[in-house]
């Protein structure tokens, strides 16, 4: 059995001094592939590193919602720029926050709208962060239409419906730990009921800890928890989870 998590943040702070040590402590969790994903420049440039010095690691680049201050001529040079190497695989994490609504909720739109337009000039997939916003993200996204290369719904936590929605739009629907957590019975729902070939798992570590590990840090090893939970909705194997599922990340993905 072998795992992608295809959203996490080995880039972070939080695991500087200890990269060789979670890439090794995943493997004994048969997670062997792992995309890391920015937001900002500092992020951005720490995932292409770990891309270049790592098989297994793979990088996404953008700028999020609470960033978007950032996002200007220059920003958009880099992103074209570095889109083209060998092992960035996506635009993001892309989208709108209005928990925190660091940003203005115009600015966080113009600067997502202008990344969906890179990744479909650029003919890669985009991944989307939304917080508090889907009705306003499932608009944007209809509105700018989705590229031949695809999207991502990042850590989805709808419906059922609003993930067939997204589907529609021609998005897939990555799940995060949060699948696991007992009261989340819509997105469990949503995850039964998908086409396989439309979902991705993921850890967002080091934040969104599965069940059993809940309330501590989080770490891509822990993408195992998602497949087990996923596996367990649908009444299938963890195995065939695990295979749809890499292979699912890797056609999006180009690989």
């Amino acid at each position: 059995m072998e795992i992608f998590d295809t959203h996490t943040h080995l880039n972070t702070v939080e695991f500087e001094g200890r990269i060789q040590e979670e890439l090794a402590k995943a493997k004994t969790f048969n997670v062997t592939k792992i995309n890391n994903v920015g937001s900002n420049y500092q992020l951005n440039d720490a995932a292409l590193i770990l891309a270049e010095k790592f098989d297994e690691c793979y990088a996404t680049i953008g700028w999020h919602p609470d960033d978007a201050a950032e996002f200007d001529e220059k920003a958009e040079e880099y992103l074209l720029t570095h889109l083209s190497d060998k092992k960035v695989v996506a635009v993001g994490e892309i989208g709108l926050d209005y928990h925190w609504m660091v940003r203005p909720k115009e600015e966080q739109e113009r600067v997502f709208r202008r990344q969906i337009q890179i990744s479909k000039m650029m003919n890669v997939p985009f991944q989307v962060h939304t917080r508090e916003a889907l009705a306003d993200t499932y608009e944007i996204i209809k509105s700018e239409g989705v590229g031949a290369a695809g999207g991502i719904m990042h850590s989805f936590s709808g419906t059922a419906d609003q993930a067939a929605a997204f589907v529609e739009l021609g998005m897939m629907i990555s799940f995060s730990g949060v699948v696991t957590f007992k009261k989340s019975l819509d997105l469990q729902e949503a995850a039964r009921l998908l086409d396989l070939d439309k979902i991705l798992v993921e850890t967002d570590a080091p934040y969104l800890t599965p069940v059993p590990f809940r309330g501590r840090e989080n770490t891509p090893a822990y993408t195992k928890y998602t497949v087990e939970k996923i596996a367990e909705l649908r009444g299938i194997s963890p195995e065939e989870v695990a295979k749809v599922t890499m292979e699912n990340a890797q056609r999006i993905f180009g690989l």
